[in-house]
């Protein structure tokens, strides 16, 4: 088959699609989580306060959120092949800019290309899933790749911290670079076009703004939406404030976070199994419902350790633990679910998807950097913030399906797939 032509929708994906898929959604992960160990030496290198480097994550974010904007509704004017190669020679760049920074200014301009790059495998490759698999089966491919792409953040701190003994913090970024290289050639000689024939004609006749716009007005998706972001800005927070907090307030060593950092990142791949497994007895919206429940049952206990120090350093990892591996459980079944609310523009609602939670995330990350004082209350506080407004727009969500499945049963009609 020519790899530009469009492939049949199946839904046994052969293995070489799910490892594309996995590196592909792996990249940022990877750029996040590789050089989190070396904070506190490139602050050294580069003669700055520690604090002065946790911006580097927060632009990363405002990259992955800005730039998702821009690729996914040119996937759907273009193809995704195109937006995906032009993404990882972006990365590369990037990549090799963060390298050979000498000052923070160069250091924040290589990770911004580094998002700008990155986002678009993240995106598109989210659409290319929905053009080949429906509601219940892109869920579950979703969680697949969360337990292939999990991989990632599991081994990323204990890369970087090997690498960082062995070459130091720029040999990092040049394994960042080296794995763009390869995704690229990867991208070039095995990924099909995926967008339909009628995603291409909508999307031609249709102004990416009015496109947005019609997305924006479709109250369920925005539920969706709203939950994924804020679900995704806990996650970002921690991301962004665990290094700070563990290693400046708890004393943790390099090596000591990055094995933490792994615990909790399997964790997530744990659950995200779990998920697989329920879809196969429960519909995406009865999983959605109890993993609500379970995340605010959990929430809870992390701004209860951080204000009385109940149970020293287990007291925030265990919430910690129990909440990170939660966000699997709906950040998979949310993003199936507002994928399916409008399949024609799977690009541009992919990309509100994603660059809402990452411009939450940036903005929830900044807040907590912001507030930062040496304990780990604000990011316990930010962080259950995040996760109790995820439950109550989900729910909102969910609310609002089961209206629009009441309206056409009323009516007598039968309501759409």
């Amino acid at each position: 088959m020519d790899r530009n032509s469009t492939p049949a929708a199946t839904t046994s994906p052969s293995r070489g699609f799910v490892a594309l898929m996995a590196a592909m959604t792996a990249l940022g992960p990877m750029s996040i989580d590789m050089y989190l160990p070396s904070m506190r030496n490139i602050a050294a290198d580069l003669h700055v306060d520690i604090s002065q480097v946790q911006p580097t994550v927060a632009i990363f974010f405002i990259g992955l959120a800005a730039g998702q904007l821009f690729y996914g509704p040119l996937s759907d004017r273009l193809g995704r092949r195109g937006p995906i190669l032009f993404g990882t020679g972006v990365f590369l760049i990037g990549s090799v800019v963060s390298m050979l920074a000498g000052h923070l200014g160069v250091m924040l301009a290589g990770r911004l290309a580094q998002a700008l790059g990155a986002c678009a495998c993240m995106v598109v490759s989210r659409a290319v899933i929905r053009d080949r698999f429906e509601l219940r089966d892109s869920a579950r491919f979703f969680s697949l790749l969360a337990l292939i792409g999990g991989i990632a953040p599991i081994l990323a701190p204990l890369v970087g911290a090997g690498l960082l003994v062995l070459f130091g913090w720029r040999g990092i970024f040049g394994v960042l670079g080296a794995f763009g290289a390869l995704l690229l050639v990867w991208v070039w000689q095995s990924l099909p076009e995926s967008r339909s024939a009628r995603t291409a004609e909508l999307a031609r006749n249709e102004h990416p703004l009015r496109s947005y716009h019609t997305l924006l007005t479709n109250k369920r998706l925005l539920g969706f939406l709203g939950a994924g972001a804020l679900n995704g800005a806990a996650m970002f927070t921690y991301i962004a404030a665990s290094p700070t907090v563990l290693i400046d307030v708890y004393h943790l060593t390099p090596t000591q976070f990055s094995l933490l950092f792994g615990l909790n990142s399997i964790g997530l791949v744990a659950a995200s199994q779990l998920n697989r497994v329920f879809l196969h007895r429960y519909t995406v919206e009865t999983v959605l419902r109890g993993a609500t429940i379970s995340c605010a049952a959990v929430v809870v206990l992390l701004p209860l350790a951080a204000f009385t120090g109940m149970g020293g350093l287990a007291g925030i990892c265990v919430p910690l633990f129990l909440a990170v591996s939660t966000t699997s459980l709906i950040q998979a079944n949310a993003l199936a679910g507002a994928l399916a609310v409008d399949p024609m523009r799977a690009g541009a609602a992919a990309a509100l998807y994603g660059s809402g939670s990452f411009a939450t995330g940036s903005l929830f990350a900044w807040l907590s950097g912001m507030a930062y004082d040496h304990s780990a209350r604000p990011m316990a506080i930010t962080i259950a913030a995040a996760f109790v407004g995820s439950a109550l727009l989900l729910r909102f969500a969910l609310h609002r399906g089961a209206e629009a499945a009441a309206a056409p049963a009323a009516a007598g009609t039968t309501p759409p797939r």
